[in-house]
């Protein structure tokens, strides 16, 4: 059996609840600065979410929303807003929860040598403004990429094939963590066993094929409840159990 080397977070939905409340906020935030006529509300996000990446969600919205756009204009706009968008989410990050368990398992990695990244397709600026409140919890994060780094994102592998190749560690040593069926599948593309903790917009995908899927991390009256797999043996997700998921 192999030894676990390094776990590997997604960002968005995994280390904190961040879709609902902070990037759609933010976006409709730049609509309205732009005087755009449109607001994207819970459902209307929720289902954007399948596509991965800021840019890519709105461009797929325009195209299929507002084809009275023409394509060179479109591209204009979609980069202005996702600039302004940034900046919003950037003034909200500090109000946006982590979830539970997360900087408990993280501190319990770095206490027992083992590394820890990020591997998003979210812009790297959302990173560190939800980061940066925490510097030790953001130290811990040996490995950070992001955004545009790959050319294909999520549920293309290559953000995952990015993290093991800057850690400079096989796929059978890591276990990654995930909250949507997106970024499930980007991960298993990688061969890297997964636990999903499905958030808010995800708690109805298909998960086949995580290595167990848990309502969320653990963190003390507040256990993880198991959704699919083999259960931890106490309350949390813990390193011990993290260890026993590598092959």
């Amino acid at each position: 059996m192999a030894e676990l080397a390094a776990l590997i977070f997604d960002f968005d939905g995994t280390i904190a609840e961040t879709e609902r409340d902070g990037h759609r906020v933010a976006y409709n935030a730049a609509f309205d600065e732009a005087s755009v006529d449109w607001n994207w509300d819970v459902p209307t996000y929720g289902a954007l979410l399948a596509i991965a990446g800021g840019k890519e969600r709105m461009a797929h919205y325009l195209a299929h929303e507002r084809p009275e756009i023409d394509a060179r204009e479109r591209a204009t706009l979609v980069a202005h807003l996702h600039e302004r968008k940034r900046a919003h989410f950037d003034e909200i990050a500090d109000r946006l929860a982590f979830r539970p368990g997360v900087r408990r398992l993280v501190a319990e990695a770095r206490a027992a040598g083992i590394r820890c990244a990020i591997a998003t397709t979210a812009a790297p600026s959302g990173v560190d403004a939800l980061l940066r409140r925490e510097p030790k919890f953001a130290a811990s994060f040996e490995v950070i990429v992001a955004g545009d780094m790959v050319p294909k994102k999520k549920p293309a592998p290559d953000i995952y094939l990015l993290a093991l190749e800057r850690l400079g560690l096989e796929a059978r040593t890591v276990v990654a963590f995930e909250d949507s069926a997106v970024g499930l599948r980007a991960a298993r593309a990688a061969n890297i066993a997964t636990v999903v903790t499905p958030s808010v917009y995800t708690s109805d995908e298909d998960f086949s094929g995580a290595a167990c899927v848990v309502s969320h991390l653990g963190e003390g009256d507040d256990a993880a409840h198991t959704l699919a797999g083999a259960p931890p043996s106490g309350p949390t997700i813990d390193l011990a159990y993290v260890r026993s998921l590598v092959s």
